[in-house]
């Protein structure tokens, strides 16, 4: 994404793992994975009453379609602080810190793009502290589980 673009610290913007295809393909995951998810809870009429979203707006295939490409965007706009620090800091890409930053890195990796969806969705739809508080120790122990299964069966490098 950063173009190999170098900054006057001599440090890369982003780093290479940031990609425009990671970057465009996240909008569009999103959106398929929010479209699936909206037809599930469809057929689950209990459970669509539960969804926080859907509480307010009708479950339709455009909403679904709109809502998670602008969740995918929120996604993956509030990874790139994090990247942009971690450059600074040296910590290199898609590694873990290795110094006393390494459990706060593990933490916000975790909880950065969270954050971002939360915004956004605090647009759109009132959330209280303990529903902002469940979506982000919910997503972090996803997130976590899911890099874990993706080691497990080696795709992916770094167990975090």
């Amino acid at each position: 994404m950063d173009a190999g673009l170098i900054l006057k610290d001599g440090k890369r913007l982003f780093g290479a793992n940031k990609t425009w295809k990671g970057f465009l393909g996240m909008i569009v995951w999103g959106a398929l994975a929010q479209i699936l998810w909206g037809l599930l809870l469809k057929s689950i009429p209990t459970l669509e009453k539960l969804h926080l979203v859907y509480a307010f707006y009708e479950n339709t295939l455009l909403f679904n379609m709109v809502l998670g490409a602008l969740l995918g965007l929120a996604y993956v706009l509030f990874e790139l602080p994090n990247s942009f620090i971690k450059r600074r800091l040296e910590i290199r890409e898609g590694k873990t810190a290795e110094n006393g930053w390494k459990w706060t890195f593990i933490w916000i990796d975790q909880i950065d793009s969270l954050i971002g969806c939360i915004i956004f969705l605090l647009f759109y739809i009132p959330l209280s502290w303990q529903q902002m508080l469940g979506i982000l120790i919910l997503g972090a122990g996803t997130h976590l589980g899911v890099n874990r299964l993706l080691y497990w069966a080696k795709l992916r490098k770094n167990r975090m």
